[in-house]
């Protein structure tokens, strides 16, 4: 079952071709000012294309 998509998500989750990598904004914390990174939904990473997909 695929995770939902998170604003900071690049392809939706599960996508072939896509993997999971860190948030660049949160740096992979979650966390933003004490607050959860609106990015990744506070979960540290986001979804996105590799090897150029």
């Amino acid at each position: 079952m695929a995770d939902s998509p998170k604003p900071g998500d690049k392809a939706d989750p599960g996508t072939p071709g896509t993997g999971e990598n860190l948030c660049p904004r949160c740096a992979g914390s979650g966390r933003l000012a004490g607050e959860p990174c609106p990015d990744c939904a506070g979960t540290g990473t986001v979804t996105e294309p590799i090897g150029g997909a």
